[in-house]
């Protein structure tokens, strides 16, 4: 199933504005402060009673101390960075404290986020504070001179320390100046906030082999998705074949038994009524339970069962497919009912005289291709001529085929231009089927 890709970050090159690169690097200076007199504290106060019982949640607390910080800075870094940096942390396998300790304790990017918080309350911070201070300072006492002056009361002031300012002219041409500068100092903070968004990146994105462990769990729950899903398909056939078919197969012989009896017209034309409706159930069922799942899927496999599907297809069919071995059964099963559902839709609405059902299992790709080709009116996608995704627009038989091929890691595309012919194609991987399940 396709899904939107994820926005471009942001090139080296990009600068946030002056105004928001101030108040990214400003807001440090406060968190800066606090994160490195809260990481003494812990230090001091746990080392001093490590001896005692209290000292080791202190310690504790003490590592885990990046956590927090990691979580607000991600949050801080949107300010000057429009792309999300993501958690790395994973979820714990189960609830409670001493999951979630043990699941943290052992993850790389826990102690990455610790040493991330000591640079940041020891190196880090200061050097924001240095840069946007003199920005502040210079700017701010330019800009203050004629304040300073009017404060005075003795008609002069000191600018900078530098000069003397002694009159009211010079006071505000050095307003004057500070105005002007202001904007010229600030532009540097961009390239210093954009350098610092840079770091917290790297330090704090998440490993690349955390990130291929998530996709490959992903997969690993999907794959579990599936199972679990053909397994209560196959406990609803179990159901209806053992339990609502036999009734009704009892019933149909019960009303066949009480026909030979030779009742009074009335009942026996109401019993063979009541005969009639139980054989049509018993077919439906029937038909219902063989939709469900076929048994020659099971038994014989994923080319007797599509052979089984053309004998039964109005349109004649055609099968030329090759699968060497048994397939995983999600596979078959996917496989199957694409190919099923195909050859529904040429019989519906191609008016195709004849069907080629063809496919093979690619050597080195474990991929099968299944393509259903027809000779009838085509015009079934608006794109013509090329190879697109079935529309869901169009019904959702072709999109629950697509759905189900896409969970597996496969693909449907349908080409169909105006007087043909419709070409279904499927491509899904197939690992060899070392256990069935």
């Amino acid at each position: 199933m396709p899904t939107p890709s994820p926005s471009p970050p942001s090139s080296p090159g990009s600068t946030p504005t002056s105004l928001r690169a101030a108040f990214y690097l400003l807001t440090s200076v406060p968190l800066g402060s606090v994160t490195l007199v809260a990481l003494l504290l812990l230090a001091g106060a746990g080392s001093a009673l490590a001896v005692l019982v209290i000292g080791v949640p202190l310690l504790l607390t003490l590592v885990l101390s990046g956590i927090p910080l990691a979580a607000l800075e991600r949050r801080r870094l949107r300010l000057i960075d429009p792309v999300p940096l993501a958690d790395p942390h994973r979820e714990p396998p189960a609830p409670g404290l001493a999951s979630w300790l043990r699941t943290r304790l052992q993850e790389r990017c826990t102690w990455r986020e610790l040493a991330y918080a000591l640079l940041f309350a020891f190196v880090l911070w200061p050097l924001e504070a240095l840069a946007v201070g003199t920005v502040l300072l210079v700017c701010g006492g330019l800009i203050g001179t004629p304040v300073m002056m009017a404060v005075g009361g003795d008609g002069e002031a000191r600018v900078l320390k530098l000069w003397l300012a002694d009159s009211w002219p010079e006071a505000f041409a050095v307003l004057v100046a500070g105005v002007v500068l202001l904007p010229m100092l600030t532009w540097p903070l961009r390239f210093v906030a954009r350098g610092r968004a840079v770091l917290t990146r790297a330090l704090l994105s998440p490993p690349e082999a955390a990130l291929d462990s998530r996709i490959a769990e992903l997969d690993r729950s999907r794959t579990r998705l599936v199972d679990a899903f053909e397994a209560e398909r196959r406990r609803i056939e179990r159901d209806l074949h053992d339990g609502a078919q036999q009734r009704l197969v009892a019933l149909s012989m019960t009303l066949g038994l009480a026909r030979l009896e030779k009742p009074a017209e009335p009942l026996a034309g109401l019993l063979e009524r009541a005969h009639e409706e139980a054989s049509a159930a018993l077919v439906e069922i029937r038909e219902l339970i063989h939709g469900i799942h076929p048994h020659v899927l099971t038994d014989r496999g994923l080319v007797a069962a599509v052979e089984d599907l053309a004998d039964r297809s109005p349109i004649p069919v055609d099968v030329r497919l090759t699968v060497p071995d048994r397939l995983l059964e999600a596979v078959e099963t996917a496989v199957y009912f694409a190919v099923s559902e195909a050859l529904t839709n040429v019989a519906k609405h191609s008016g195709a005289t004849r069907v080629t059902v063809t496919g093979e299992a690619a050597h080195g790709r474990l991929a099968v291709a299944v393509a259903v080709e027809d000779d009838g009116r085509g015009g079934a996608v608006a794109d013509p001529g090329a190879g697109a995704a079935p529309d869901a627009s169009g019904g959702t038989g072709l999109q629950g085929v697509a759905d189900r091929l896409s969970v597996l890691g496969g693909a449907l595309l349908m080409s169909s231009p105006p007087g043909g012919p419709t070409v279904f194609r499927l491509e899904v991987p197939c690992p060899p089927a070392d256990s069935r399940t």
